[in-house]
């Protein structure tokens, strides 16, 4: 049976480093979410100087655009979105010290290298399990963007989200290594 990882955020520099892809975690602790618009802004008050809506240092951040929360539950539906949107504004977010990013899909090359310039990982959430996520999901409160909807930054508390590590800190590539195993030999 494969061993899943239990880490509470924020991570230390030697759980991060300890990280490889294809392990498995539980998450316990405070999650950020934002999509492209989130990220754009946050670039944009990085660039200028401007104090940023909560700190990203060993921060964690969820590609995601949650669903309006059901009554006794903290948040609704809350799947990953399409990571590959967050790329172009990574790199002034990591010099800033964010650490963990949790989304769906592939990343560029230049992505890929940043991480291992900024010691960072990317981990992903499974597609298509919105409603078991949110289940994770204990508190959730609003701290910037509230005129983006869903797509505003939320602050997550979170027990044992589940997610893979996709990228490490050391330049492996999950989704490589996975097509790499089952292509045929070339003749």
């Amino acid at each position: 049976m494969d061993t899943i990882k239990k880490l509470n955020l924020p991570l230390t520099e030697a759980q991060i480093s300890d990280l490889k892809a294809g392990d498995k975690v539980e998450l316990t602790g405070i999650i950020y979410t934002g999509r492209d618009a989130a990220h754009k802004r946050l670039v944009d008050l990085i660039k200028t100087g401007k104090p940023l809506p909560f700190d990203l240092n060993n921060a964690t951040i969820y590609y995601v655009g949650p669903t309006p929360h059901k009554p006794g539950r903290a948040i609704g539906s809350c799947g990953p979105t399409s990571s590959y949107r967050m790329d172009p504004f990574m790199e002034p977010m990591m010099e800033k010290g964010l650490k963990i990013m949790i989304g769906k899909g592939p990343r560029s090359e230049e992505y890929r290298q940043l991480l291992v310039k900024y010691h960072a990982v990317y981990m992903s959430a499974i597609g298509g399990t919105a409603a078991l996520i949110s289940e994770t999901v204990k508190k959730c409160d609003l701290i910037a963007y509230e005129d983006l909807g869903a797509e505003a930054i939320f602050r997550l508390e979170v027990v044992d989200f589940f997610a893979i590590v996709t990228y490490d800190s050391k330049g492996n590539d999950l989704f490589n290594e996975g097509i790499k195993k089952y292509q045929k030999p070339q003749i």
